[in-house]
């Protein structure tokens, strides 16, 4: 079955999978791409092309860039660093300038990291894994909870305890499994230093995601998003992003029917 849907499609697959393609369940769009025929869509089944869908194959399948514009970024403080000085050399590469002794994001730069984060973590979202919000800023914490319960998630937002990754089984006395990914609103604790949590998910091959300020060092993050993460409305922001994506990502699972 597949391979006579595939022969159908065939003069079109060049064009479609050289530029941006999406699936739906109603019908196979694909942008500024030549439409299928009417008498050829209409012998496919919804539930045929269902079957030949793959969210790998798209850059964009769950749709997280329509989630935010860079002016939404400019407009929640995200471009605000650190003041001079406090720069860490590896994260010069996403920094634009300086202005009246602070430091201020490239927001071309976030907003393309950004985007990569929020379809990594829809594509998370989308094959049932477990994703856990963590953050150690007391101002923060609320949020943060609030938007993992919105998501149908889990948060840390309390002092971190090392043994809850790395000895996990004698911490809760049984067999436990990790978070298939932890989003770090940042990757600080409120003493400026390196929070325990991005060396023990190293440690643990877990991926993470950082919202890593100026005076933050991204190399061990995964998916790192260069920003703010000091002010209430920047991390009210990343929020409510990864929550949108986490609930674009659950709501293009395949419904089993029993």
């Amino acid at each position: 079955m597949i391979r006579t849907i595939a022969n159908r499609l065939k003069w079109n697959t060049v064009r479609c999978f050289t530029q941006t393609c999406s699936i739906n369940s109603d019908a196979f769009l694909c942008q500024n791409a030549t439409s299928l025929k009417d008498d050829q869509l209409a012998d496919i089944k919804e539930s045929e092309i269902k079957e030949i869908s793959d969210p790998l194959r798209f850059p964009d399948y769950f749709g997280v860039r329509k989630l935010f514009r860079v002016k939404d970024l400019f407009d929640a403080r995200v471009h605000y660093g650190h003041k001079d000085g406090t720069l860490d050399p590896n994260m010069k590469p996403y920094i634009f300038g300086s202005r009246l002794g602070h430091l201020i994001f490239d927001l071309d730069k976030t907003a393309k990291m950004l985007q990569d984060a929020l379809n990594f973590t829809a594509h998370i979202a989308y094959r049932g894994g477990i994703i856990l919000f963590v953050s150690h800023f007391p101002q923060h914490t609320l949020t943060v909870e609030n938007a993992a319960k919105q998501a149908g998630e889990y948060a840390h937002a309390r002092e971190w305890d090392f043994h809850i990754f790395t000895n996990s089984e004698k911490v809760y006395n049984g067999v436990t499994r990790l978070p298939d990914l932890v989003i770090l609103l940042s990757t600080l604790n409120p003493q400026m230093q390196e929070h325990t949590a991005v060396k023990d998910a190293a440690k643990m091959c877990i991926p993470t995601i950082g919202i890593v300020d100026s005076n933050s060092n991204p190399n061990l993050i995964t998916y790192p998003v260069p920003g703010n993460d000091d002010s209430p409305a920047a991390v009210q922001l990343y929020c409510n992003l990864f929550r949108d994506a986490i609930l674009l990502g659950k709501s293009k699972k395949p419904v089993v029917s029993t």
